[in-house]
């Protein structure tokens, strides 16, 4: 048996884009011990799926943390191969406090280095299929998400909703449509015979709060669900709208009907969420009339 550790350690999109080579990288090691580092809000997410028989939990220790890089080094310590699918220059730099075992990436003498010039340009889902490929692993199964589909019943909802995404990373504000334009569009979905439901961080209130002004029928769950119960949200809902983040990857992944919106500061060709997808895009979000989303409603 060998032992295998996988480096996945960033934002919520980015990793749902890895679903597929987790389950990959599982397949092709299926008597292996396979460890994923990741970092603390990934961590009981991940130990739940099919793909891991131990999750490691990456302090990201700064580099004069001495006593941080001891604890990381012993992390990084004892493995047989390493796939890196983070593939950052700090993710990269790991190669050498884990020994210089066979590894998988960009990482400079990596034994299996992903030798594309242009894995820059290529979106995230490509470039890590071809890393893999490179690598040696021929097999891409679909990823069960089974793991993902539980319970919701306690948020009472009716039969036919529709996932609304308001939100987006605090420090990339360009990438959220106005929440009065939401607001539009929740009337509109009610018109529809859907009732909007609003799914992010408490920080996302006062945006739920603007969208239920103009929209009251509006059911807002920011601030009470779990990765996992946005999954399961996203697998019962009929659709799901928002803006380029982590939970429109999710919803895509499970399945779900999903309209995107991308402004100029994301290229789709890189990023987009795969699947049942309709990607909506301008250069400044805040001139998206609420009237060409609503057009693209099922």
């Amino acid at each position: 048996m060998k032992r295998i550790l996988v480096i996945r350690l960033s934002a919520l999109g980015d990793m749902v884009l890895s679903f597929g080579p987790f389950a990959a990288i599982r397949a092709h090691h299926p008597a292996d011990r396979i460890t994923l580092l990741t970092t603390r809000p990934f961590a009981g997410l991940l130990a739940a799926s099919p793909w891991f028989d131990a999750i490691a939990v990456d302090a990201r220790p700064q580099w004069w943390d001495l006593p941080g890089l001891l604890r990381l080094r012993r992390q990084l310590r004892g493995f047989d191969l390493v796939y890196d699918l983070q593939t950052s220059g700090r993710s990269s730099r790991y190669f050498r406090l884990a020994g210089r075992p066979a590894w998988s990436g960009i990482a400079r003498g990596a034994s299996l280095p992903h030798a594309n010039p242009g894995r820059d340009r290529m979106h995230t889902i490509d470039r890590q299929r071809e890393q893999l490929e490179m690598a040696g692993i021929t097999s891409f199964p679909k990823p069960d998400l089974s793991w993902l589909r539980g319970d919701i019943s306690r948020f009472g909802l009716p039969d036919r909703f529709a996932l609304l995404v308001p939100g987006a990373a605090p420090h990339r504000p360009e990438k959220r449509w106005p929440a009065e334009s939401y607001g539009v569009l929740a009337q509109a979905l009610a018109g529809h015979g859907l009732t909007p439901v609003i799914v992010g961080t408490r920080t996302e209130a006062p945006l739920a709060a603007t969208i239920r002004a103009a929209a009251p029928a509006t059911i807002d769950l920011t601030s009470r669900t779990e990765i996992a119960d946005v999954a399961a949200l996203a697998a019962r809902a009929v659709l799901a709208i928002g803006n380029d983040t982590g939970p429109m990857h999710l919803a895509a992944a499970m399945g779900t009907r999903c309209i995107v919106l991308f402004g100029g500061a994301s290229d789709p060709a890189l990023t987009a969420p795969r699947g049942d997808v309709r990607i909506l895009r301008a250069d400044d979000l805040r001139t998206l009339a609420p009237d060409r989303v609503a057009a693209a409603l099922p």
